[in-house]
């Protein structure tokens, strides 16, 4: 199913609850199936290692948020590059599996778009493929919170699932990972979501697309975004 208005998916309480009940009924599977993938893809390792590094080197606070982060396995890689990291994630099912599978590190259940964390505390943000179940109107909210959290001069890397066609496409997955799901999958032209950014108070760095490995259905777009240093 494709429909090219981010408008026409299901109330966005509606659509974060079965995104939560997807992912608590994956969990297991999805850390099982995923946990090495990061191997198989060097240009994403490289970017995550670019993005520790800029946030280390940065005039901001160190600590980096992994948001969205799943069952913690690019909060480890980030961990591995000696990034100050933690994850937080809509699904319990999903920190319960990171807090055992990575018991070193710090995981909380949470929603990007109402973070329990101070403004300006952050010096970096990953969202890695965790807004690609969200709407326009969701999306600029993340942002918005990404862009709150941050102290000025901080980085965030986003990752998604881009098009090349429309500026937003929307597909209904309803299996992953062995089981039936209920989700909205969203692709966006690069160019939108850079605008989606600035609206937000989030300054490009750079991106880059690059073209769908064997297992991936779509091309994959990055982001790297500052908030401005202040005056």
């Amino acid at each position: 199913m494709t429909d090219t208005h981010p408008g026409a998916a299901v109330d966005a309480s509606a659509r974060a609850e079965a995104t939560r009940r997807s992912y608590d009924t994956v969990a297991a599977d999805y850390q099982r199936l995923l946990a090495d993938q990061l191997e198989a893809v060097p240009l994403d390792r490289a970017l995550l290692a670019a993005f520790a590094e800029g946030v280390a080197t940065g005039d901001g606070p160190p600590a980096i948020a992994d948001l969205g982060c799943g069952t913690g396995r690019v909060t480890e890689r980030l961990r591995r590059l000696d990034a100050e990291v933690f994850g937080i994630d809509l699904s319990p099912g999903m920190v319960e599996v990171a807090r055992q599978t990575y018991p070193g590190l710090r995981f909380e259940v949470g929603s990007m778009t109402a973070l329990e964390l101070p403004d300006g505390s952050l010096g970096g943000v990953l969202s890695w493929y965790s807004t690609v179940h969200m709407d326009e109107d969701e999306l600029s909210s993340a942002f918005a919170e990404f862009a709150r959290v941050l102290a000025p001069g901080g980085l965030l890397l986003l990752a998604f699932k881009a098009t090349a066609g429309p500026e937003c496409e929307r597909r209904r997955l309803e299996r992953a990972y062995g089981h039936a799901v209920e989700l909205d999958v969203y692709r966006w032209a690069p160019d939108r979501v850079v605008r989606l950014l600035a609206a937000a108070g989030l300054v490009e760095s750079a991106r880059l697309v690059r073209e769908p490995d064997p297992e991936e259905a779509s091309p994959q777009g990055f982001v790297l975004a500052r908030r401005p240093r202040a005056a």
